[in-house]
């Protein structure tokens, strides 16, 4: 029981960790302190005057702006908290006889390689393939911990074996189509490309001849001072917008396949398939209100809350298949 109640303080506390990077990134704070893991020299925002002329002497390229900095010392407090938690639950795990082993000792080695990713988009001054993978990194703990939490709880059962074994395959194909466009998502924002096409369904003008495929996804992107607000032209970032739109009309389409699949033949699984219709609705209205609305913070914020509950719900789904099938 307390190691059931720990998971679900973990898997929200995680849910706010992603939050609260996608606000500190959305709001131009991913720099907001230069070095890592203090800010300015400091464990906190410097805020005395003699604070501000230290931390000055020491970056004197760098603006302080302290409500960017702190900005991106809350989210360093929460992950920071987050590791506390995590490490708690490998210790819980180790002393219950019947809780898993291997699977919290990854989760806590993976929140470890994601502190040092932490470190390298400030370090690396934001450069794309890094910041992504620290999104990607924070998608995937999340995952871990919800596989975790449902092998905690007690086996369910179904009525019958033979969709199970039908729609297992297709569940997963529904994963890996959601992680690659999570992956979009991620190299999407991390280059800026958020708002390189202001019009429906797919970009304003001849983008078919303007496709720049290779330059927008090489991960190299050569040397730069910083890679804060992208360095990329508007060509690239185009083609990473156009990508991102193309595999979210794919992803939403396969989702509802499953959905409507898993409503008509499995009847355990309806309210999952029920709020995955929902999230999927959701999270598209979400994108196309980002391109309408140009990038409002808070819908832009809730666009990768929706991300995460809809890879959350993908997993669910797959783990109550593949444990029947």
């Amino acid at each position: 029981m307390q190691l059931t109640w720990l998971l679900r303080l973990t898997l929200v506390f995680t849910l706010l960790v992603i939050l609260m990077g996608a606000y500190t990134r959305l709001s131009d704070a991913g720099l907001g302190c230069p070095d890592w893991p203090g800010c300015y020299g400091h464990i906190k925002v410097p805020t005395q005057d003699h604070e501000i002329a230290h931390a000055q002497n020491i970056f004197p390229d760098h603006d302080i702006h302290p409500e960017k900095a702190w900005l991106e010392m809350i989210h360093r407090y929460i992950a920071g908290g987050l590791g506390l938690l995590v490490l708690c639950i490998l210790v819980l795990c180790l002393k219950t006889p019947a809780a898993p082993k291997k699977l919290p000792l990854i989760i806590l080695l993976l929140i470890l390689f994601q502190a040092a990713l932490g470190m390298w988009t400030v370090t690396m001054k934001l450069m794309p393939i890094v910041v992504m993978s620290h999104l990607i990194g924070g998608f995937g703990l999340i995952s871990l911990l919800l596989l975790l939490y449902l092998r905690t709880r007690p086996r369910r059962i179904f009525n019958s074996e033979t969709y199970a074994k039908n729609l297992a395959p297709l569940a997963l194909l529904s994963l890996f189509v959601l992680v690659g466009q999570i992956m979009l998502g991620a190299w999407t924002s991390s280059n800026y490309a958020a708002l390189a096409c202001t019009s429906l369904p797919i970009c304003e003008g001849n983008w078919v001849d303007n496709l720049t495929i290779v330059k927008a996804f090489s991960p190299f992107q050569g040397e730069h001072h910083s890679f804060e607000f992208g360095v990329l032209d508007y060509r690239a970032r185009m083609t990473i917008h156009i990508a991102h739109r193309i595999g979210a009309i794919v992803t939403a389409s396969l989702l509802l396949v499953l959905a409507y699949r898993l409503f008509v033949g499995a009847t355990g699984l309806r309210a999952l398939s029920l709020l995955l219709v929902g999230l999927v609705i959701l999270q598209v209205s979400l994108g196309i209100s980002n391109v309408v609305m140009h990038l409002p913070l808070g819908i832009a914020v809730s666009h990768n809350g929706g991300a995460a509950l809809l890879l959350l719900t993908l997993v669910a789904i797959n783990y109550f298949l593949w444990r029947k099938a």
